[in-house]
């Protein structure tokens, strides 16, 4: 039997172009991430009102990931991008009038509604990517377009750590490492706002023009239809009942909108609160950041050996195999204090690496084409996790100290329960699909 082909020549350009979407979200996510700390500072907010950016970042997705889904199946994918690629600038462009009022809230609105084109983008590319091609080979092909969502979020770091966060006044430290930003006159804290406000809002107006661009592209791009849309033209479709019915009482599925959950919220607080975690030793914000750098390549790098991996070893195996390797990491960073868990934390990012793609895929797998838009909107809603869990991961850094030991070590016992709980799902899919082949 010949051996399906990854991505076929017909659908080769639509797959470089929706996978550039990918980079595009990587981007926003992972310049975002460090302005928690930034806010934090700048606002003089605790750890937990700051991790609000990330509650409104990953609200957006939550809120809009089930409008992306009905407007796609009404509609098409190709128009589901382009108005994700819409709001994806109209919340960029919103950090303007954001930074001239210098309000904390006005950001988070911002930032909440460049996620509803996130949501759009996420809700549409993932399955549009898994549709190209032949479902043997669906879950290995996303990884690969997956591979260059770190891309963008690479771009993303390196622009908050070389040029937003060192341009940055109001992180200025004294000889002990110290912030001395509280200890100014309020008229000093009024001009050093006025200019690193400005600071943070230039590489969002950016990537604003850019995401125009991108939007004229797809405009003007013929996109081929998916067997979903095809079905569709000959009145071949479920209710929206109908498939809510179906999705619930696929278990795999069911599970992995959970385990995707819980893989979204450690993944955002292993790399929100590692510029916290570098900062208890002393570490300024635009150094540490380049730690989330490291991590970043080291999560780029894995994904790519993890594809390769796939044509060797089961999908769902390797999943509980790196949730694994990253749970022993995440204990590594909990309970040695100093660098060597600092670096246990930036070691995560390897193991995370094949997990979203993995069981988004997993999860779609034995999906009907009907049930798709719908089921894929459930995954990228799920991403409400890294709304919910960072900021009671805020909540334990702001103790400073528990049971007397650091606070911010003690708090990726978050993460940590997350990487078990995947762990468990992947050795159950594991299991399932066995006993589902032996009973077909």
């Amino acid at each position: 039997m010949e051996k399906p082909k990854l991505v076929s020549k017909k659908y080769l350009f639509t797959f470089v172009l929706v996978t550039t979407l990918f980079a595009l979200w990587g981007f926003a996510n992972d310049i975002t991430n460090p302005m928690v700390a930034a806010f934090q500072t700048l606002m003089e907010l605790s750890a937990t009102k700051a991790s609000m950016v990330q509650f409104a970042f990953y609200g957006g997705y939550a809120t809009m990931a089930i409008p992306a889904a009905l407007f796609i199946r009404r509609y098409s994918y190709k128009k589901g991008v382009m108005l994700g690629l819409a709001l994806y600038a109209t919340g960029a462009f919103l950090f303007i009038p954001a930074a001239a009022k210098e309000s904390f809230t006005f950001f988070c609105m911002s930032l909440y509604i460049l996620t509803f084109g996130l949501a759009f983008l996420e809700t549409t590319a993932n399955p549009f990517i898994l549709s190209l091609g032949d479902k043997r080979t669906s879950t290995q092909r996303l990884n690969l377009a997956q591979a260059f969502n770190p891309m963008g979020s690479l771009c993303g770091m390196s622009v908050a750590s070389f040029i937003v966060l060192p341009q940055l006044i109001s992180d200025k430290r004294d000889a002990a490492g110290q912030v001395i930003f509280s200890t100014l006159s309020e008229a000093e804290k009024a001009s050093i706002r006025v200019h690193d406000l400005a600071v943070i809002r230039n590489p969002y107006v950016a990537i604003g023009c850019v995401v125009l661009i991108m939007l004229i592209i797809f405009a003007i791009s013929k996109m081929p239809k998916t067997e979903s849309e095809e079905r569709k033209a000959i009145g071949e479709t479920h209710t929206a009942g109908e498939t809510l019915s179906n999705l619930w009482h696929n278990v795999v599925y069911r599970e992995g909108v959970l385990t995707q959950m819980f893989y979204v919220a450690a993944q955002i607080m292993v790399w929100t609160f590692i510029i916290q975690y570098a900062d208890n030793l002393g570490i300024n914000k635009a150094t540490a950041q380049r730690y989330n750098i490291v991590a970043m390549v080291m999560f780029l790098c894995s994904r790519f050996i993890a594809t390769f991996l796939m044509k060797f070893v089961n999908t769902r195996v390797l999943l509980s195999c790196f949730a694994i390797g990253a749970a022993l990491c995440t204990a590594g960073a909990i309970l040695i204090v100093g660098m060597p868990g600092l670096y246990c934390l930036v070691g995560i990012s390897f193991f995370m690496s094949l997990m979203f793609p993995t069981i988004y895929g997993i999860a779609l797998e034995d999906v009907d084409s009907r049930d798709t838009a719908l089921g894929a909107a459930f995954l990228v809603m799920a991403i409400v996790g890294g709304a919910i869990m960072p900021p009671l991961q805020g909540m334990i850094i702001d103790q400073h100290e528990v049971f007397g030991h650091p606070a911010v070590n003690a708090s990726f016992i978050l993460p940590l329960l997350c990487f078990i709980f995947i762990m468990i799902y992947g050795f159950r899919a594991y299991r399932l699909g066995k006993v589902g082949k032996e009973g077909a």
